[in-house]
């Protein structure tokens, strides 16, 4: 009969792969989403507030996920990879190629989650263009995850990269098209009706209401596939 292994010596070992493994999932529902939302293939009223809300959540849940992959790595005795190697791209000895990918997607990460707070600042429009990073972040992170994670070469992980990959890459490449194009094609609105003399006797002649000026806090509160017209 064999004895337990003790896990004590891996545990911080298991803790980043662990994390890891649930940030790259986190983070590819949530690019789902959000490309989700940008072509615009699922529509119905309320829907979008809702998908917002979910992908706000997985991002912010997954950047908790990237950083706790790379802080619980300073306590494996094994690697020891100490401030620089978790910090710099490419500075650890292990497996530095890799590595340095996932470092790079960790930092992208850290910079497109929050910008959606910004967008005020920055602008809807160069925001949205901005964050269409967050494919890469995915890419490299897959790419990290499958080269330098100690499961890489499991069927299971490749799955999971693939599985979540395929909607990635459809999505996005659908996108492009849609920009290329002129953006997702919407529903024709309904004709108004026309109120003639005939319809209202003696209003042939009345003006049209004049146009309520839109606010600044109605401006930045609009929906985020209203469309775009600040510079």
């Amino acid at each position: 009969m064999t004895g337990r292994v003790d896990p004590r010596p891996y545990l911080w070992w298991l803790v980043s792969r662990a994390s890891g493994i649930v940030a790259l999932a986190l983070i590819s529902f949530s690019v789902v989403i959000g490309l989700l939302m940008a072509t615009k293939l699922l529509r119905r009223p309320g829907l979008n507030r809702s998908l917002v809300r979910l992908h706000e959540q997985l991002a912010l849940a997954g950047l908790i996920g990237i950083t706790v992959h790379g802080a619980s790595l300073l306590g494996d005795h094994w690697l020891k990879p100490g401030i620089k190697g978790i910090l710099v791209p490419f500075a650890i000895t292990y497996r530095p190629g890799f590595t340095g990918l996932g470092i790079i997607a960790g930092y992208l990460a850290m910079l497109l989650g929050p910008s959606y707070y910004l967008r005020r600042r920055i602008g809807t429009r160069r925001w949205r263009s901005v964050h269409r990073a967050a494919v890469l972040v995915w890419v490299l992170g897959a790419t990290h995850a499958i080269g330098a994670g100690s499961d890489g070469s499991t069927v299971w992980l490749r799955g999971i990269v693939i599985g979540s990959g395929i909607p990635i890459v459809y999505l996005f490449v659908l996108r492009l098209l849609q920009s290329a194009t002129g953006g997702p094609r919407r529903a024709p609105a309904a004709p108004a009706a026309r109120r003639t003399a005939l319809d209202h006797p003696g209003r042939g002649h009345m003006r049209r209401p004049a146009a309520r000026k839109v606010t600044e806090n109605e401006r930045w509160n609009r929906p985020l596939d209203a469309p775009v017209t600040d510079p």
